[in-house]
């Protein structure tokens, strides 16, 4: 499995991971780190995970994922996390920048998918 052979995979997980602990044991990260870092990383490594899962059910390494795949499954999570979640629980706050990092998130991996995996 290329995915699971590359830094930047285990990079954007360790990111992800230690700001996500940081900010359960309240230690003070810059607003830009508690607020977006997460919200930009979310959909290379979701697509990444799913890339990886159906290349193993595939059993081939020529899987890539298209670009309305992408956009859809963005879309989703743009829905989900920054309007629905909002409306049901005081966790979630709606906000656009959110949105705008998904997308740039998804659109580097779709650019970078070929060359690192």
């Amino acid at each position: 499995m290329k995915i699971l052979a590359q830094p930047v995979f285990y990079i954007s997980i360790g990111i992800a991971a230690s700001i996500y602990f940081a900010q359960r044991l309240n230690i003070p990260l810059p607003s830009w780190i508690n607020n977006y870092v997460n919200d930009f990383l979310c959909m290379p490594i979701v697509l990444s995970i799913s890339l990886a899962i159906l290349r193993f059910i595939k059993k081939t390494e020529d899987l890539f994922v298209p670009l309305p795949v992408i956009l859809g499954l963005t879309l989703y999570f743009s829905v989900y996390f920054e309007w629905f979640m909002p409306q049901v629980s005081a966790r979630y706050t709606a906000d656009f920048i959110d949105v705008g990092l998904y997308f740039i998130g998804a659109l580097l991996f779709f650019r970078y998918q070929k060359r690192l995996f």
